[in-house]
Order: C-alpha cells, then structure tokens, then sequence
C-alpha cells in the first residue's frame, strides 16, 4: 500500500516537473525572436510615439527586436482583446492605457476581455497629468474661482470633452458634484475640435493632457487653472493640484505593459528590469519629458499591480458617484 501510494505520488510529480523544466529553459533563452508590443491607438498618436521609443530600447537590451503593431479602435477594446488571447509566451505585450485596464470594465456591460484575470502586469511606464484650461476671457484664475462662476450663474460655463464615458467627461462630472455645480459638457468625437472650440472662446473650459496644453499656454491661447494630479506638475509650478481644493484628487493617463495572463514569472522578471533600464535612461527621460510624459520606472510587477488595482477601484468609485450606467 505505501509502496503504490509512494509511486502513484512520484507519478504526479513528474508531469510537474517537466513543465517546471520547461518553464524555466523557456525564461533562460528569452527572446529569441522578435517581440510584439500592441498600441491600442492609431500610429503617429502620443502613445504609439512613446511605444516605438520605448520598444526599440527595450528591443536593444534584450538583444531582440520590437515590433509595434497598431490596434485601434472600440475604445482600447480590439488591441486589448488581442493580448488577452495571445499565447502566454513572453512574445506579446500590451501597451496598456488606463482606459483599457481600469475604466473600462466600469463603463461597459460586457468586455471580450476580463481587465484583472486576463493580464499579467510587467511594469509602469509613464503617467502624463491633465490641466484643467479655461478661455483667457473667463474671469477665473483658479479652479475654486472657476467653480465660484458657475455657482454665480448656472449654466454659464461649458466644458468640451471627449465624451461622458471618457476620461475629460468623467473628471468633469467628479468636478461638478465635488464643487456642487453641473458643468455643462459639450461633447465631441473629435478632440482637435473641442480644441479649437476653446481657443475660439465657443466654450470655456477643456481639459487637456500636458503635451496637447504646453502649446496653447505658451501662446497665451488657453490658461491653465489646475492639474488633475496630487503633485505639481515638474516645469509648470505655476499650475496648482485639483487636491488642493478637494483632498485626494489625483487622476492621471498613463501607461503600464502587462503581458497576457499565464506568462512564466521568470520571463516576467527579466522584461521588467528591462523596462526599468530603459525608463532611466537620460536620453528616454529627455524624449519623454519633451511630450509632457513623467516616470520614476517600472518599478516591479507587484507595485504595477497594486497601482493598477488602486486606479481600478478609484475610477469605480468615480464612476458610482456620478451616476454613470454602464452601456
């Protein structure tokens, strides 16, 4: 009896152990070909030029090349569901935006993709702040001025936003309840517009990333009230925290590589220290910077996971407080 139990026990473990094996020569001669990195947005955009730096050093640490390949469209929905059904194999990353891991799953009924179980994160990328912009003939030059308009005359500001359900859309209906007023969004499909509507003076209020305000500010087309993150924004100290006002604000974009769920921890590993090197290298930090993009870089895959779950649960938080129903 206990010679069977001990070979019926020897039996199971085999198995184990050659996959084991296997998992582990499979992280010791990783890569050895080229790896794909997916952009859920359009070539020529923000993120796609910060995925093709990114990539190409990442590439050179790791002795191969990466391939950028564009998957735009449905709200980050295709090129997220792709990694999502990628072979675990360390070969297939994605290029991940907020939207794709955090709000998403609060703004949709259904998804082709489960955000927390499909994803196995790698590392951070960077983060890139929004300002909150106002028309140079609105008589506000802080955000609780701002606020202190509307309550003076309802109705009287109009914000341009990429959509309820987006992320300008969403902060702007956290900044209405918070200061107990009801922006009125003007919403468009296409920013550039909703751009120009507010240099134009047409509406009042938009809310831009830094890379897309720094151009209008240095011309004096739009002022800058307040920056949608907890610190100051490094180069424009001139621009106060939303937190300042309302304790806690701290809503960025950003960007996180995570590989399809399942990928060996090993493989993992090796692709965040990559990232990391990557990330604090001068000439990266500069190019960076110069787009109005920040990193500290990459930290681990546990701290990009704990952040991940954090936004997850401060976007649903946002989400319930402004009524919004998912569609």
């Amino acid at each position: 009896m206990l010679v069977r139990a001990v070979m019926s026990l020897a039996l199971a473990v085999v198995p184990l152990l050659g996959t084991l094996g296997q998992t582990q020569a499979q992280a010791q001669t990783w890569p050895d070909r080229p790896i794909r990195f997916v952009v859920t947005q359009a070539p020529g955009g923000t993120p796609d030029i910060i995925a093709r730096l990114i990539g190409e050093k990442f590439g050179k640490a790791l002795g191969q090349q990466v391939v950028v390949e564009n998957r735009p469209g449905a709200g980050n929905v295709i090129g997220a569901q792709a990694v999502a059904r990628s072979a675990p194999d360390g070969y297939t990353f994605l290029f991940a935006t907020a939207a794709a891991l955090v709000t998403n799953p609060h703004t949709f009924k259904t998804l082709p993709y489960d955000a927390e179980k499909d994803f196995t994160p790698v590392g951070t990328i960077a983060r890139v702040p929004f300002f909150v912009m106002t028309h140079p003939s609105v008589a506000a030059k802080t955000l609780p001025e701002l606020i202190a308009l509307e309550k003076a005359k309802p109705g009287s500001l109009s914000v341009a936003t990429d959509g309820q359900r987006n992320f300008s859309g969403m902060l702007t209906a956290w900044l209405s309840k918070l200061g107990g007023v009801n922006l009125t969004q003007v919403p468009y499909t296409a920013m550039p517009q909703g751009i120009q509507d507010a240099v134009a003076g047409r509406v009042q209020v938009v809310m831009l990333a830094v890379p897309s305000a720094a151009p209008f500010m240095s011309r004096d087309q739009l002022r800058a009230l307040a920056t949608s993150s907890e610190a100051k924004v490094p180069g424009f100290d001139q621009v106060t925290p939303i937190a300042q006002a309302y304790p806690g604000f701290d809503f960025i974009g950003w960007f996180a590589l995570v590989a399809p769920a399942g990928t060996p921890a090993d493989i993992v590993q090796k692709a965040n220290r990559a990232l990391d090197g990557v990330l604090k290298d001068p000439e990266v930090m500069e190019r960076m910077q110069k787009v109005g993009f920040y990193s500290d870089g990459a930290g681990t895959p546990k701290s990009t996971a704990e952040y991940i779950r954090a936004q997850y649960e401060a976007w649903g938080k946002v989400v319930k407080e402004i009524g919004l129903e998912k569609e």
